[in-house]
């Protein structure tokens, strides 16, 4: 499969339109129509539902897609990295769950920029089995994650910085007025958690009991968990700072007795940096909170 056909398809993919696509591309309708039918045929599959005015993806038409753009993402910071005119340049892609420690990465990329204005820096964000998916699969430089997380496979620095776990509740829920919760409180709540692996596996560590938590539902990010809140017979277990609650009808309480997690870079071992991705490295592992 040629990178130039996986463009064609990704174009009519978004297009859902072969017409439309065709006059995006500078193709005719009929050389489109034939490259995709080309590319159906290598693949032994069928990608698409035509109808009448758009057409459709089909199950292996929707895979082709998610994994085509990623392959393309990688071809685009590979060149750009090969091609670029200084030494130091390209694009720097970092992965992070959702953390105010990310102000340490921050700080670097725009001292970066600064320096190197060719620098092009690729965030995304999603929780830690996310972030290491896509660093074993080549799509990311760094990933930022919080413990905890099997760090075995991966080069880490740690970070100075922890992070703080507790519950975010609706200020008119019986327990937002506490300074704390403890153990018992935590099994009086309905409680979304986290999806990440090992995040339950921690929260019963620290329990130090075999009573199961009242857990109703999962998130990956914070943000849109955090609606749930207004209801205040829920909370959602997450990390500090997340949110911001002031003027809100949220609050955060720590748990007690308290427990944190650690913050770490980390990246693929035995892996062959850029000299822009070595600069990022070394600029973290100098910085002074």
């Amino acid at each position: 499969m040629e990178l130039r056909v996986l463009t064609y398809f990704l174009t009519v993919a978004k297009e859902k339109n072969i017409s439309r696509a065709a006059k995006v591309l500078h193709l005719s309708q009929p050389t489109l129509s034939k490259q995709l039918k080309e590319l159906e045929n290598e693949l032994g599959v069928t990608l698409f539902t035509r109808g009448n005015r758009e057409i459709t993806l089909t199950e292996e038409g929707n895979y082709l897609k998610q994994r085509g753009e990623e392959i393309l993402s990688l071809v685009q910071s590979t060149t750009s990295n090969l091609m670029s005119e200084d030494v130091i340049g390209g694009q720097l892609m970092i992965g992070s769950g959702e953390t105010r420690g990310f102000q340490i990465v921050a700080s670097v990329v725009n001292e970066m920029h600064r320096e190197y204005p060719s620098i092009k820096c690729n965030l995304y964000s999603g929780n830690a089995d996310e972030i290491t998916r896509k660093i074993d699969e080549g799509l990311l430089d760094f990933g930022l994650v919080i413990d905890p997380v099997q760090k075995e496979k991966y080069d880490c620095f740690k970070l100075p910085y922890n992070e703080t776990w507790g519950v975010l509740l609706n200020k008119e829920h019986p327990l937002a007025s506490n300074v704390a919760l403890t153990a018992d409180n935590l099994l009086t709540i309905p409680l979304f958690i986290s999806n990440q692996a090992m995040v339950e596996n921690q929260i019963k560590e620290w329990q130090g009991n075999n009573i199961p938590l009242n857990i109703i539902g999962f998130y990956n990010l914070l943000y849109n968990a955090s609606l749930l809140c207004h209801d205040p017979t829920v909370g959602i277990l997450c990390i500090d700072g997340i949110i911001n609650t002031t003027n809100t009808d949220l609050c955060f309480v720590e748990l007690s007795p308290k427990l944190q997690a650690s913050l770490n870079l980390i990246w693929k071992k035995d892996t062959v940096l850029s000299n822009t991705a070595k600069m990022f490295l070394k600029k973290i592992e100098n910085i002074q909170l």
